[in-house]
């Protein structure tokens, strides 16, 4: 093998071997996201189905990669969860029909004003290729993003681990993508 060929098939291997993202569902999930001043990593990530569509692609990132689930609920650090829709459409009526589920599966008696506002920010149908992303970071709150838009705040760890809930929770409607999300 002359050493041009040699160079060119060896550059081919490297770039190949480098990843920018974790592909699920057709999706590229990023490898790292930034929170406030923090850089989260993939902690794991799978797909969102109900009955046989795919959903959405939904991925963790914290700050360094964690299998307990309850950990990650109560910690207060920045963490965040990317959902990258595949199926064609979801209607806000349905999105809030499984946050609404998700809460209900834990104490949130003390967190209605915040559910409600949550969920008002929930206006718009979730269209294929549509990101939505959950960030909380300390002394801040917990922040959605859809397409890169703030859609709002809200403040308060009890409610950061309400949201994170629905995902992680022990009786989370999402068992498959709570074990995909924690890495296992």
């Amino acid at each position: 093998m002359n050493k041009k060929l040699l160079v060119v098939v060896l550059f081919f291997i490297v770039l190949s071997s480098i990843t920018y993202g974790l592909k699920i569902g057709g999706k590229v999930l990023p490898d790292q996201i930034k929170a406030g001043e923090n850089t989260l990593i993939l902690n794991g990530a799978g797909i969102r189905k109900k009955v046989i569509f795919k959903v959405y692609a939904g991925a963790l990132y914290l700050l360094e990669k964690n299998n307990n689930a309850l950990t990650i609920i109560e910690a207060d650090e920045p963490m965040s969860v990317k959902m990258h829709f595949i199926f064609k459409s979801v209607s806000p009526e349905k999105l809030i029909e499984a946050w609404n589920s998700g809460f209900s599966k834990r104490d949130t008696s003390n967190l209605l004003e915040e559910i409600v506002t949550f969920n008002s920010f929930f206006t718009k149908d979730a269209k294929k290729d549509d990101i939505y992303d959950i960030i909380y970071v300390p002394e801040q709150g917990t922040s959605v993003y859809m397409n890169n838009e703030l859609k709002g705040t809200i403040q308060g760890l009890e409610f950061k681990k309400a949201v994170f809930s629905i995902w992680l929770g022990e009786e989370t409607d999402l068992p498959k993508l709570k074990e995909a999300m924690l890495g296992e």
